[in-house]
């Protein structure tokens, strides 16, 4: 496994984007003292569609490299050959905006009950920007890529590592033919440091940890990287075939050369042993009311709104439960819809004074639906007919409903 070693230049990095957003982000727990994370301080992030660079959740495990924009470069190795500089992204080729949810993996980790280690996110490393940039099909297509046949596209950050591993992670070269880019602004400004400045690859409706940052190669391969599949010095397959894995407790995942199944939560249905975070599993957010105050009582109700978003799958429909999952009604989607991004819902509360546990549950075109709860650690196979999210070492990839509800009070009418 990668060596989790305290970093102490990440409180530094926290420090500085805490001070510059300004009550926007807060720290998230970091028990190896490793990652530079922070997610949006407040539920009302997830009242909106699109969120504020100040809101977004930011996570990495490395520091920042040093970057000289002018001389940095991609460099297209393995089955192509090439490079491409910041500046022929910008200029020569063609530019698109895409919309993107990007949550990351670990996300929900901190509701896994016994705790697993590292970042303890509850639910705030989730949002929704526009992207900016090159789609990676016109670079490769360029350079005489133009089918997948089965390939892999492999893409390497140029974070230093305090120790020999390599951030890689691979992707099918289907997917980064679809839809992909190489991004280089976020909500129409120029890219933040923090962000992956100067360029990043982003990967519509994918798990973060797949939207390299800083991105300084990229590998036209046959198998998805493995350990010594690069040419460059170092541990390779670390953040492919051993983290961002799913797997019950005390598990080593083998190490695959390649799957057919790259759907999360087909492979957790057991197309996959031990799935690969790819894209994203169905999932909703309550983001109005946010409980964090009492609401003044309203004779013509209250509206409920949130987020709801099932990565490379359409939201169908969302429920919402104002009784603590007693009753449901079905809200109502509307506002923006792009693939690969969350849609907004609302709900019209006819409420009415006491102290209420809401909760939301999507379910995606598939006809899969958010589960109820984390198991237990020592429950695998059946946990999903159990209605369960799978209890995993990693504390990958969970969406059960019930750790994300909020309890409102609504008060009486001549309550202060």
């Amino acid at each position: 496994m990668v060596a989790e070693r305290p970093r102490d230049s990440r409180h530094e990095e926290i420090d500085a984007i805490l001070d510059e957003r300004d009550g926007s982000v807060t720290e998230t727990r970091d028990d190896a003292d490793k990652y530079t994370v922070v997610g949006a301080a407040h539920r009302r992030t997830f009242a909106n569609w699109l969120t504020p660079v100040e809101e977004h959740f930011v996570c990495h495990r490395n520091d920042i490299p040093s970057i000289d924009e002018e001389a940095w470069t991609v460099s297209l190795t393995g089955q192509v050959e090439g490079s491409v500089s910041v500046a022929d992204l910008e200029e020569s080729y063609p530019t698109v905006a895409v919309a993107h949810t990007m949550e990351c993996a670990g996300n929900g980790r901190g509701q896994h009950r016994p705790e697993t280690g590292s970042v303890q996110w509850e639910f705030e490393a989730a949002a929704t920007a526009l992207w900016t940039g090159t789609p990676v099909r016109s670079i490769l297509r360029e350079h005489g890529i133009e089918s997948p046949d089965g390939r892999w596209l492999t893409a390497i950050g140029g974070d230093p590592s305090d120790g020999d591993d390599i951030f890689a992670r691979s992707i099918p070269l289907s997917k980064a033919l679809e839809d992909c880019l190489l991004a280089y602004e976020m909500n129409g400004d120029p890219l933040p440091r923090e962000h992956g400045y100067p360029v990043r690859l982003i990967v519509p409706g994918w798990y973060g940890v797949n939207s390299v940052k800083w991105v300084e190669e990229l590998v036209i391969m046959d198998e998805m990287v493995t350990e010594g599949a690069l040419d460059r010095p170092g541990k390779h397959a670390s953040w492919q075939q051993e983290s961002y894995r799913i797997h019950p407790e005390g598990v080593e995942p083998d190490a695959q050369a390649t799957i057919d199944e790259v759907d999360t939560w087909a492979q957790l249905e057991g197309d996959v042993s031990y799935p690969y975070t790819f894209d994203a599993n169905v999932m909703s957010l309550i983001g109005a009311p946010d409980g964090e105050s009492p609401v003044p009582f309203d004779r013509d109700g209250i509206t409920v709104r949130g987020v709801a978003w099932a990565g490379d799958d359409a939201v169908d429909y969302v429920d919402v439960s104002t009784d603590g999952g007693e009753t449901w009604d079905e809200a109502e989607l509307f506002g923006p819809d792009y693939d690969g991004a969350w849609r907004l819902f609302r709900y019209d509360w006819d409420v009415e004074p006491g102290t209420h546990v809401l909760f939301s549950r999507a379910t995606d075109e598939l006809g899969r639906r958010q589960p109820v709860s984390i198991s237990d650690p020592d429950a695998w196979n059946e946990v999903l007919e159990n209605d369960e999210y799978p209890w995993n070492e990693g504390g990958y990839a969970a969406n059960a409903y019930e750790p994300n509800g909020v309890e409102v009070t609504i008060l009486e009418g001549d309550d202060e």
